[in-house]
């Protein structure tokens, strides 16, 4: 999991444990969900500027989920 601040709270990419959870490699992803490689990488370390709802849809149908099971906003407390 990899924890992003922004200014009011932060976001907390998960794909890389659901990967791990279900004992899926990333070139395994890449192949089933057609998507490239570069873009996964991106989401797993949480280096995305736009969420492509494309991606995100095939992410979420592949392993049967929600967004928020993929990137969570968690809002500050304040």
């Amino acid at each position: 999991m990899v924890k992003v601040n922004v200014e009011n709270g932060y976001y907390l990419f998960k794909l890389d444990d659901l990967l791990e959870s279900d004992n899926i490699s990333k070139n395994k992803l890449m192949r089933d969900t057609n998507t490239d490689f570069k873009v996964l990488q991106r989401i797993i370390n949480g280096e995305i500027t736009r969420l492509d709802v494309t991606v995100f849809a095939r992410l979420c149908d592949y392993f049967d989920c929600n967004l928020n099971d993929i990137v969570e906003y968690v809002r500050d407390d304040k």
